[in-house]
């Protein structure tokens, strides 16, 4: 018998979070959900607090997510999300909402490396943005740590 999980990959912008999950999600016949482009598409990065996206903002985008997770899961499909979870908060909800057993994973390379592969990107979200992603994400440890370096 197969056991349906979930996966959270999180780390810093462009360290290679939605690189690896799509790679992973075809290895695993999974399906990926990005809680970046959620936040896009609703207009979500819009709300700040202490100068970054809110909590509240990722809370709903988290809200948004389970919705397709949650029917994935139950048809026996493994789920992998992505994104900066830099609130360790949004982390919390997210494992509360999905009753399912998970990983998380968090990504981590230098700030040097993070803006470098930045760069390379066709639309780029600049050095001072890498930086301060970074700097955000780093606060905390979550789960299993990988190099990306």
């Amino acid at each position: 018998m197969w056991v349906i999980y979930y996966i959270i990959i999180r780390g810093p912008l462009a360290c290679g979070k939605t690189t690896i999950s799509k790679e992973l999600a075809k290895k695993l016949n999974a399906t990926h959900i990005s809680i970046d482009k959620i936040l896009d598409e609703h207009d979500l990065g819009k709300y700040r607090e202490e100068g970054y996206t809110s909590q509240k903002s990722f809370i709903k985008a988290n809200e948004i997510a389970v919705k397709d997770a949650k029917k994935l899961l139950d048809k026996g499909k493994i789920v992998i999300l992505d994104g900066n979870f830099y609130w360790k908060s949004q982390i919390e909800d997210l494992i509360k909402r999905l009753n399912y057993p998970h990983y998380v994973f968090t990504l981590k390379a230098s700030v040097e490396r993070c803006i470098e592969r930045d760069k390379q990107r066709g639309e780029t979200h600049g050095a001072d943005a890498a930086r301060v992603v970074h700097k955000k994400v780093s606060e905390f440890d979550f789960g299993n740590i990988i190099d990306t370096e």
